[in-house]
C-alpha cells in the first residue's frame, strides 16, 4: 500500500466502481480501498440472511421464504434505460462481458383515483391509454409524433422551434397538453425528479422522451433492463475492469486519515500505520463526515417489500417501475416503486421483491428507523398498490452532497443515491465527474442495440 498512485478511490458504490474502472481504463494508477468486507456501499446487493441481520438483528429469516442463498435484494434498486448513457459506458468499458440482463416487463404511472396505468411511449399506445380523456389522446399522440420525427440536425422536424430557448411548458401548450398528460410526460417519460424544466430550454425534455420511447421499441414492453442476480454485479464488474488494468484492491480496509498538502490539495490516506500517496481522490460522502466538503441535503425513506406475487395492477408482469409523480399523490416530490422476481435470479421461485422509495418530507426523522407504521405515513400511497406482504423492511438514511472545492482539494465526491428507481440521474452525475478529473468529457460514441448486450432475455 505505501505507494504513490495517480487515483485514490474510497467506497465501492456503484458510482465509485464506475469512476475506478474508467481511470485504469486511462491508464491511470488505482488503489480502491473499501471499509466493508464486501462490495456495493450504499448500492449493495443482500441474500436474505444478511437483510436479516441489517434490519432484524438476531432474527432467523422464516422458512416460508426459502433458501437464504437464493436472494439478492437491492438496498437502492436502480434500473437501466436500454439504449441510455450507463449501457454505453458498459460497453465501451466492455464490462457487460461480467454480465447478463433481463429486460423490465413494465413501466407504469400512478393518477390520482388510486391506478395505475403503463406509461404510454407510441401513438398507438397513447390511443388506448386511460390515463386520458379522446381529446386529450389526440393531443398528446400529435406531442409524440412530433419527438419521434424531431431531428436536431433537420430543421423541418422543429415545427418553427428553437429548442435551444423555447421553454418546454411553451411546447406542451402548443399541442395543447393538459396538467395530468404533462405530469406523466415529465415525470414518468422524460424522468424528471421535480417540475422546474417546464420553463427551462425543451431540447433536453424532448431528447429524453426521443430516448425513452426508442428504448422501448428496442426492448418491447418497457424502455429498461436489470441484471441478473441483481446490481450488486455491476460494481463487481467495473472492478474486474479496474484490476485488469492493473488496480489495485483492498477490502475491509479502514481509513483513518484523509491528508492533505499545506495549499489544502488531497496527499493521500493514513490507513493502519502505512500511507498511500495520491494527486486525485474519488470518494464517497461518507468518508467525509464531519467536515466541511460535503453537506447533508434530506433524507429517503424505504421499504422492502417481500411478495407471494406480481404487484395487483400490473397484469401478472414479472417485473416493473411504477412512478407516483407528487401532484397525483398530494406530495411535493415523487414516488418511486421497483419490481424484480425470482425470473431475475434474486429471490426464492415463486417469490417478488419490491422496493418503494422517497424523500422524506415534513419533520427530520431518526436515521436507522425501521417500524412499519412510519413506513405507512411516507409511503402509504404506494404501498397501498403492493397488496399483502410476506415480509416488510423500512429504513431512512440521509443524502449528503459534496459542497468542496474540487479545482482546488482534488477531492471528487459522489452524493448518495436519490429515491428514484432508475440510474439516469446517478449516470449523469458519473459522466459530470469524470469530465472535471479528465478535463474531456467520457467518449459514447457506441451503439446501444439489443445485440450488444447479447440479447436480454
Amino acid at each position: 500500500m505505501e505507494e504513490e498512485y495517480d487515483v485514490i478511490c474510497l467506497g465501492t458504490g456503484l458510482k465509485e466502481c464506475i469512476l475506478s474502472g474508467l481511470m485504469s481504463v486511462n491508464q491511470k494508477k488505482v488503489l480502491h480501498m473499501d471499509r466493508n468486507s464486501y462490495y456495493g456501499g450504499e448500492s449493495a446487493s443482500l441474500n436474505l440472511e444478511q437483510l436479516y441481520n441489517k434490519f432484524r438483528d438476531g432474527q432467523e429469516p422464516p422458512a416460508k421464504l426459502g433458501k437464504a442463498r437464493q436472494y439478492c435484494i437491492d438496498l437502492c434498486p436502480k434500473f437501466l434505460m436500454a439504449c441510455g448513457d450507463l449501457v454505453k459506458i458498459l460497453l465501451h468499458t466492455k464490462v457487460t462481458r461480467y454480465l447478463e440482463f433481463k429486460s423490465v416487463e413494465g413501466s407504469f404511472v400512478f393518477k390520482k383515483g388510486g391506478k395505475i396505468h403503463k406509461v404510454p411511449a407510441t401513438a398507438g399506445e397513447a390511443l388506448s391509454s386511460g390515463l386520458m380523456g379522446f381529446l386529450q389522446k389526440r393531443f398528446f399522440k400529435g406531442f409524440l409524433t412530433f419527438v419521434h420525427d424531431f431531428d436536431e440536425n433537420d430543421a423541418k422536424t422543429h415545427r418553427g422551434f428553437d429548442l435551444n430557448v423555447k421553454p418546454m411548458k411553451e411546447v406542451y401548450s402548443y399541442f395543447y397538453l393538459d396538467a395530468n398528460t404533462v405530469d406523466f410526460v415529465g415525470h414518468a417519460l422524460a424522468l424528471y425528479r421535480n417540475d422546474a424544466y417546464l420553463d427551462k430550454p425543451a431540447k433536453e425534455c424532448i431528447e429524453k422522451c426521443k430516448l425513452y420511447a426508442y428504448s422501448v421499441s428496442r426492448y418491447g414492453k418497457s424502455p429498461y433492463i436489470y441484471p441478473l442476480w441483481g446490481l450488486g454485479g455491476l460494481p463487481e464488474g467495473f472492478s474486474r475492469l479496474c484490476a485488469v488494468h492493473g488496480g489495485v484492491y483492498m477490502l475491509n480496509k479502514p481509513v483513518d486519515e484523509i491528508v492533505y498538502h499545506e495549499d489544502g490539495k488531497v496527499k493521500g490516506v493514513n490507513s493502519e500505520g502505512a500511507f498511500a500517496g495520491c494527486k486525485q481522490m474519488i470518494a464517497d460522502p461518507s468518508y467525509f463526515m464531519g467536515s466541511d466538503k460535503i453537506k447533508k441535503v434530506g433524507q429517503v425513506a424505504r421499504c422492502i417489500v417481500i411478495l407471494n406475487g406480481p404487484l395487483p395492477q400490473t397484469k401478472d408482469v414479472d417485473s416493473c417501475q411504477i412512478i407516483l409523480p407528487a401532484n397525483q399523490c398530494g406530495r411535493k416530490t415523487d414516488i418511486y416503486i421497483s419490481m424484480v422476481s425470482h425470473h431475475h435470479q434474486v429471490a426464492a421461485k415463486g417469490k417478488y421483491v419490491a422496493v418503494v422509495s422517497a424523500d422524506v418530507e415534513g419533520p427530520e426523522l431518526p436515521e436507522g428507523v425501521s417500524d412499519f407504521k412510519t413506513a405507512r405515513q411516507h409511503l402509504g400511497v404506494a404501498l397501498a398498490l403492493l397488496g399483502k406482504p410476506e415480509e416488510a423492511f423500512f429504513w431512512v438514511s440521509d443524502r449528503y452532497v459534496a459542497c468542496n472545492d474540487w479545482k482546488s482539494d482534488q477531492c471528487f465526491i459522489t452524493s448518495s443515491y436519490d429515491a428514484t428507481t432508475h440510474f439516469e440521474t446517478a449516470t449523469k452525475e458519473v459522466m459530470n465527474l469524470y469530465e472535471n478529473i479528465m478535463g474531456v468529457p467520457i467518449d459514447l460514441t457506441v451503439s446501444a442495440e439489443p445485440e450488444d448486450l447479447q440479447d436480454p432475455y
